[in-house]
């Protein structure tokens, strides 16, 4: 899709009911939802707010999937349930572990579609790169994801599923009753997996605030980091509607530059972002806003790069960070990763000016599961080389 699509895309997304037997998945739904459903079954509307929290509590705190092991109902109303409802999360293909530690989720959802989730662990941290959409509208020209067209948005219950599936697979659900353990392995979300998860507004607010529900998975605003290309007129409803932390992919410095590596520029140009950017951390309470910066040799990496980037910030007093992200090349990639001693060069630039400027270290790299690279190894499996620099714009 072009720059110019529509801000929102619910057309592309799934409805709720499951196509079995037309039971409602219970995952995704808000607490609204989740009440007008039970009221729908026949639960009494009295009883109503205190079965969505008994249940909340099951699916989310405990990770549980069987209506019969929610012991504080009546087996009378659990057989109700389950006549009514599913708690379904996507399906888990397979795994890959890195020589890291890093692991990639390929993962089925309804209709047979398939996405990737990368957890990343850390010292002080674990990280759950999450997807929004399958494919991805913005066909950012150094980004292997971005060559995949987009299929559809992910639902609610799909993006908080991601988290379930992967809390499922580190074995980190609690046991009801035992004693509270803030010890994480996924410890923070970061929504820069496949898609652009503005284009997705509603079922990503839906999934976070789910994640952040304090009777669920209960993590803090200040866990989850939402990365956008720069959706200027849902920058704003972020701050707003869900309040994380915000980063975008800014990775240019002038407009002809910025309108070729990401092309919604064409729509939103850099002025318009950073105007939108500036009043978000006062809307949303935020910290830092995190502009990644992806490393282009020749490209986007000279001196004069990094000192309009000061610039642009400092112009509009932008509480930032700027994360450099050394280029993840993949089989007919347009462009190179920038030398090391040129990175280093940048960052320095940044630094002195007052601003963290932290390299990235690439993880997972050897099961391409590194930023831009997701569904990459999938994708080339059922493709030839051919077709793939095709889609890169090669082919003679």
């Amino acid at each position: 899709m072009s720059a110019d699509a529509p801000i929102t895309q619910d057309v592309l997304t799934l409805p709720r009911k499951l196509p079995e037997g037309g039971k409602t998945n219970l995952v995704g739904l808000t607490r609204d939802a989740m009440r007008t459903a039970l009221i729908d079954m026949g639960t009494p509307e009295k009883q109503a707010k205190m079965r969505v929290n008994q249940i909340w509590q099951w699916i989310y705190q405990w990770g549980r999937r069987d209506f019969a092991e929610m012991t504080n109902l009546a087996k009378a109303y659990r057989a109700q349930l389950a006549d009514h409802f599913t708690i379904e999360i996507p399906e888990m293909v397979s795994r890959q572990i890195s020589t890291d530690g890093t692991r990639k989720y390929l993962v089925r959802i309804a209709g047979g579609h398939e996405v990737e989730v990368v957890y990343i662990p850390e010292e002080d941290r674990g990280t759950l790169c999450v997807s929004s959409q399958v494919g991805c509208t913005l066909t950012c020209s150094f980004c292997h994801t971005g060559t995949q067209k987009l299929v559809r948005n992910l639902t609610a219950g799909e993006i908080v599923g991601q988290i379930m599936m992967a809390r499922d697979d580190l074995d980190e659900w609690p046991t009801p009753g035992a004693p509270k353990d803030e010890t994480r392995l996924l410890s923070n979300i970061v929504l820069m997996g496949m898609g652009e998860p503005l284009y997705n507004f509603d079922n990503v607010r839906d999934a976070m605030k789910i994640a952040m529900d304090p009777e669920g998975i209960s993590l803090s605003r200040r866990r989850i980091t939402l990365s956008t290309s720069g959706v200027v007129p849902e920058i704003a409803r972020t701050a707003d509607e869900i309040g994380c932390l915000l980063a975008i992919s800014f990775h240019a410095t002038t407009d002809e530059t910025r309108d070729k590596l990401v092309p919604i520029n064409k729509r939103w140009n850099i002025e318009e972002l950073l105007t939108a950017l500036a009043a978000y951390p006062k809307a949303s309470n935020s910290e830092r806003i995190t502009f990644e910066y992806v490393m282009l040799q020749g490209v986007n990496d000279s001196d004069e790069d990094a000192h309009r980037l000061i610039d642009h910030i400092k112009r509009h007093n932008i509480p930032a960070k700027i994360n450099l992200i050394p280029f993840n090349e993949w089989p007919g990639a347009p462009y190179k990763r920038s030398s090391n001693n040129r990175i280093r060069a940048f960052a320095n630039i940044i630094y002195q000016a007052g601003y963290a400027s932290p390299i990235r270290t690439p993880r997972g790299e050897d099961i391409m599961a590194a930023c831009g690279q997701l569904k990459s190894a999938t994708e080339r499996a059922r493709k030839s080389r051919k077709q793939i620099e095709a889609e890169a714009g090669l082919s003679g």
